[in-house]
């Protein structure tokens, strides 16, 4: 009898919790009409009949990188094609401001934007997705403060249509549950793959599983838990899209691996429990109409591939390049022990006298504070920019690399690509064109050694070939046109008409 008592107050405390959300959710969208026409107002909007809003979660939108050039390319097309509406960039970066971050995406990316079409909300809880926040459970805290931030978001103002461009989708359930509207999302890399699990479960050391934990049966049994129901949980959160884009094959493998993964156990302990009802009556009065999505759509991202297809592809110099910041999963060091492997079999390379040696430049920068880590953009540009136009073989040796926008540059730039067998470069970007080469892959150090000595032995002629398919090919994939004609294929403005 008080097993059932029990259950009856946990559940009936369940309901009150939901209907307490369910009122709070509805007076944040009555009071957003207002909060609306005031953002209209301010952008010299007089007449707001039929007016959509579309709101880009991005709070890192002034960083520069290749992230955020889609994120602008996205709004660019959107105002060129629907003038009619309104882009909203949920941003944390709260230290500039709308005309500063313009200005900046003008110099960076050579993008303009009209500011009559574009509004910022800026937030102030950005920490609390920053890694640094969290030394332990970074993927469970960052996940969780997403929430907030987007608990802030949708507080200030409610769009018509969500997306989400930087990888947050416990932001999902926020957007949909408060403001009733279709979510979608740019997904660069997901959160948690089950390449993850696999590692953890066999216990091999990475840079996302520490040689303590890889080393302890006990850690490693609970660390695979954790993964579990965080990849159960996210998945869940996946499914709340009603669309979904994905940066490469490698992306769209995991990102539908992910949509269609299940877990027996956790699915039986959640119907089991009182929240099972939070289930109910979520899927009852979800946003999302339709059928329930079941794989996302590859949208290759924008390159700047104008600039770098005007430098000359003749008379290179013998350098071997690198350009990604200087993380783990970039494996650099894999990098100079090919390089090393490569002088030692091959010592002509380098020996007194040669007058065009062989040499490896690496290049990119670290993870800073805001305001150094714009100055080093620009620096590291200037110098990406001038090695780049000159240097012969581009190296880069991260495995699963998502997509590998350095990857891309290489090619249109003239820069013949050697990188690791595996993710974007394999499936999407090196690969034969009019079935013939644009660049080489490798896995282990004796491969890559061995793919830069058959780049360093082509004739002038294979050589000049090479670099031609290659950036012929990058600018025929990967230019901005190719990226908007995806984008809006992607099904975004069907949802938002349904509003």
């Amino acid at each position: 009898m008080l097993v059932i008592l029990s259950s009856l107050l946990s559940l009936s405390t369940t309901i009150l919790l939901w209907l307490g959300l369910q009122v709070y959710a509805w007076l944040l969208r009555k009071d957003n009409t207002m909060r609306r026409k005031s953002v209209l107002r301010q952008l010299g909007v007089t007449s707001t009949e039929g007016r959509k809003l579309v709101g880009f979660f991005h709070p890192y939108c002034n960083a520069g990188g290749g992230g955020e050039r889609v994120l602008w390319t996205a709004i660019a097309a959107l105002q060129r094609n629907e003038p009619e509406i309104i882009s909203v960039v949920y941003s944390g970066d709260i230290d500039a401001t709308k005309d500063q971050i313009l200005d900046k995406v003008k110099a960076r990316f050579d993008i303009e934007l009209d500011p009559l079409k574009i509004h910022f909300v800026f937030l102030h809880s950005r920490k609390w997705i920053e890694d640094s926040q969290w030394p332990y459970f970074t993927l469970l805290g960052q996940s969780l403060g997403s929430i907030y931030l987007a608990w802030e978001a949708m507080s200030i103002l409610i769009p018509d249509l969500y997306i989400d461009t930087m990888g947050y989708a416990f932001t999902f359930r926020v957007a949909s549950i408060l403001g009733r509207i279709p979510v979608g999302a740019y997904v660069h890399y997901p959160t948690i793959s089950t390449d993850m699990l696999a590692r953890v479960r066999s216990r091999r050391k990475w840079h996302t599983n520490a040689s303590a934990i890889s080393s302890s049966a006990v850690l490693s049994k609970a660390k695979l838990l954790y993964y579990r129901i965080f990849m159960y949980h996210y998945a869940s959160s996946l499914r709340t899209a009603s669309f979904l884009m994905v940066n490469s094959s490698w992306t769209s493998g995991h990102v539908d691996s992910i949509l269609r993964h299940s877990d027996f156990f956790l699915n039986v302990f959640q119907w089991s429990t009182p929240t099972a009802m939070l289930r109910i009556l979520d899927a009852a009065t979800t946003a999302r109409k339709g059928k329930r999505i079941s794989h996302a759509r590859i949208v290759y991202p924008p390159c700047d591939t104008r600039e770098m297809s005007s430098f000359a592809l003749a008379h290179r110099q013998r350098v071997i390049l690198s350009v990604a910041q200087f993380r783990p999963e970039k494996d650099h060091p894999t990098q100079l022990r090919a390089f090393a492997q490569l002088l030692n079999a091959h010592p002509e390379y380098t020996k007194s006298g040669v007058k065009d040696p062989v040499r490896l430049v690496l290049i990119g920068g670290s993870r800073n504070d805001e305001d150094a880590r714009r100055v080093a953009n620009l620096r590291r540009l200037a110098q990406e920019l001038e090695w780049l136009s000159k240097a012969s073989i581009g190296l880069s040796t991260m495995i699963d690399e998502h997509f590998g926008i350095n990857v891309v540059e290489f090619m249109a730039a003239g820069v013949i690509p050697v990188a690791h067998a595996s993710g974007g470069p394999l499936k999407d970007i090196i690969v034969p064109f009019n079935g013939k080469p644009t660049g080489y892959h490798a896995k282990t150090t004796e491969e890559f050694a061995d793919a830069l000595n058959t780049a360093l032995l082509l004739s002038s002629e294979e050589e000049l070939a090479l670099r031609q398919r290659a950036r012929t090919w990058a600018i025929q994939r990967f230019s901005e046109e190719e990226f908007e004609k995806g984008w809006n294929a992607s099904g975004w403005k069907e949802w938002l008409l349904k509003q």
